[in-house]
């Protein structure tokens, strides 16, 4: 049976690999990014139709509901997220962190997957096996030595709104999983391959393709059954 997939973050990096990886023959995919995927061009019997959102804001929440309208999702992965400026830089310190910055970081990470998510609700619930799939980060688990604090921050966040959306959609039989990947080889192309990845990074960095191969298994399974967290570091980071 076909499925309807819509993916957040789906421009670039993991969100691309769920768009290229995740759909089979006769499915449906709404690829959410501001700007326009070059999935959009591949023909291989899945209909990819994308929906411009800018999810710094709120705004856009209307204009999805209008495209979606009494569509059926079966799928709904949010993979969203926003760091600070030099974050990852060594250079990096959170005294320098401007208010404004620290404010589109919360707003972009936390509060419109709450907003977005709640707007997809009806469309989830018409699903006879629907499933919600929050991208988090290792960096949201305790004692990982990650001293960005807004990220961090809304990386917390963002389990606490899985764990909460739960409950909330228990009745409806719809199942909520976080996946907490740790530092991705989402430079390197879905199209590309694991191997490339793996050594572009020195095995250092977890292929998109594993995380692809984890949420192919959360969507395969009954709507009995419900993975509520899963967390995948690499095997080479000693703080995760």
């Amino acid at each position: 049976m076909s499925k309807t997939y819509i993916v957040f973050g789906a421009s670039k990096g993991l969100g691309d690999a769920f768009v290229k990886g995740l759909p089979e023959v006769g499915d449906t995919v709404y690829v959410v990014s501001r700007t326009k995927p070059s999935s959009l061009m591949i023909e291989d019997g899945v209909k990819r139709q994308w929906l411009s959102l800018d999810l710094s804001h709120q705004k856009d929440i209307t204009k999805m509901v209008e495209v979606l309208q009494d569509v059926t999702v079966d799928v709904v992965i949010y993979n969203v997220g926003i760091w600070e400026q030099r974050g990852f830089e060594e250079d990096y310190t959170f005294d320098n962190d401007k208010v404004a910055d620290i404010a589109t970081v919360i707003q972009t990470n936390l509060l419109s997957t709450i907003t977005y998510l709640q707007a997809l609700l009806p469309n989830v619930r018409k699903s006879s096996s629907g499933k919600i799939i929050v991208i988090g980060s290792t960096a949201g688990l305790a004692h990982t030595n990650n001293a960005q604090v807004s990220f961090v921050a809304s990386k917390f966040g963002l389990r606490g709104i899985t764990n909460a959306l739960r409950e909330h959609v228990r009745d409806d039989k719809i199942a909520v999983t976080c996946i907490n990947p740790g530092e991705l080889a989402a430079e390197v192309p879905y199209e590309a391959g694991v191997q490339e990845a793996i050594d572009q990074y020195d095995g250092t960095r977890i292929p998109v393709q594993d995380i692809v191969a984890l949420v192919k298994c959360v969507v395969a399974l009954s709507p009995v059954a419900c993975v509520k967290e899963i967390t995948v570091p690499a095997i080479t980071d000693l703080n995760a």
